[in-house]
């Protein structure tokens, strides 16, 4: 398993830590959890914007949600 040291100042430190314990997490816990949550977003995001970037150019084409139920029978 990898160690990451992450330097924080007095402030950072007493927030973080504050923020920790009304989670009930671990500091690092707490850092690798929002990590995560942010790459989740950025992928998300990524993936979002590269969809539109297909729209524009019609590499894709989209209908309503409405016209997918009517063929489904739903």
């Amino acid at each position: 398993m990898k160690t990451v040291s992450v330097r924080l100042n007095e402030e950072e430190e007493r927030a973080f830590s504050a923020y920790a314990a009304i989670m009930g997490l671990p500091l690092s816990t707490l850092f690798k959890k929002l990590m995560e949550e942010r790459l989740e977003d950025e992928f998300d995001l990524k993936i979002a914007e590269d969809f539109l970037d297909r729209e524009a150019r019609g590499d894709v084409k989209t209908r309503p949600i409405d016209a997918l139920f009517q063929e489904l029978d739903l």
